[in-house]
């Protein structure tokens, strides 16, 4: 089963659209992957860590894809994963549709990239997308948390947050400088290349764990996703004071990787007004969907 989505390119001679190539070939000369926080609405961030030049793009990429594959067989084989028919398979890539034509801002590999979106029926409180696009809900979060639309725009634009601003390609790229796999003045002058097998890439990539500082930044870009989308980016809050109370006794999959907290909620408050402008101006969603029945 395939719901593969290439993003089509357009050239256009618009004036917005000719700022934006010259931000791309800026980008190709070796600029930072964030646009200048003078020339643009909306969140600023850091620019791309130089661990990411360790680890090849294409490489995680094709590893991720083939992982997810792998996912989705097993899930499947365990009747386990969504039919394209099912109501929150639907309402997930519909709220998809509105956030990737967003994604190529941050990443414009992402323009490429084959977006797969899926549901997979666990328990568990969890959500992610691999390097390449490939974005997976469990039914646990959608059931239990009983997430909005808007909520979910969150949860997804932070989860494609990561793969844009590649925190996967970076974390293996420090773990590398680490361990001594290439010398620290290679990996300072993005000179190192990787000999590690796409199979091994991709078993890293199901056990990776993000930073403090990779998690804001995904709170961050995510929030800014949503609310172009036409989402109300002040569901973050509501979003992790719902995790918050979900983790009370056995933290759920999603906390482990996923820290929360009262810190978290303020500086997502401290960012709305950064949002709020894109999110009046944005072309707000013509369905709304209900969030699936809790079970007793």
């Amino acid at each position: 089963m395939n719901h593969d989505a290439d993003l089509p390119s357009i050239t256009c001679g618009c004036a917005l659209h000719a700022r934006r190539r010259f931000a791309a070939t800026l980008v190709a000369a070796g600029a930072s992957l964030a646009v200048p926080a003078w020339a643009r609405e909306g969140v600023d961030v850091g620019g791309e860590s130089r661990f990411t030049k360790l680890v090849s793009a294409d490489q995680i990429e094709q590893a991720a894809a083939q992982q997810y594959a792998q996912m989705k067989q097993q899930a499947a084989q365990q009747r386990a994963l969504g039919p394209d028919s099912h109501p929150q398979v639907v309402r997930l890539r519909a709220i998809s549709q509105r956030i990737i034509p967003f994604s190529s801002e941050w990443n414009e590999r992402a323009s490429r990239w084959k977006w797969e979106v899926n549901l997979i029926g666990s328990k568990q409180i969890n959500a992610f997308c691999m390097p390449g696009g490939k974005i997976a809900f469990y039914t646990g979060i959608l059931e239990q948390l009983q997430l909005t639309d808007d909520e979910v725009a969150m949860v997804m634009g932070h989860e494609v947050a990561h793969a844009l601003r590649e925190h996967a390609r970076e974390r293996m790229g420090k773990n590398m400088a680490t361990q001594g796999a290439i010398g620290l003045g290679a990996a300072i002058l993005g000179l190192g290349s990787i000999g590690r097998s796409v199979a091994d890439m991709g078993g890293q990539l199901l056990t990776l764990k993000f930073g403090r500082e990779d998690e804001s930044e995904a709170d961050l870009v995510g929030m800014e996703l949503a609310a172009r989308a036409g989402y109300d980016p002040r569901a973050g809050v509501s979003l992790w004071n719902k995790m918050a109370q979900a983790s009370k006794g056995a933290p759920p999959q999603f906390m482990s990787t996923h820290p929360s907290g009262p810190t978290r909620i303020r500086d997502i408050e401290a960012n709305l007004p950064r949002v709020e402008g894109l999110y009046a101006k944005a072309a707000k969603p013509p369905q709304r969907f209900e969030p699936p029945v809790k079970k007793p």
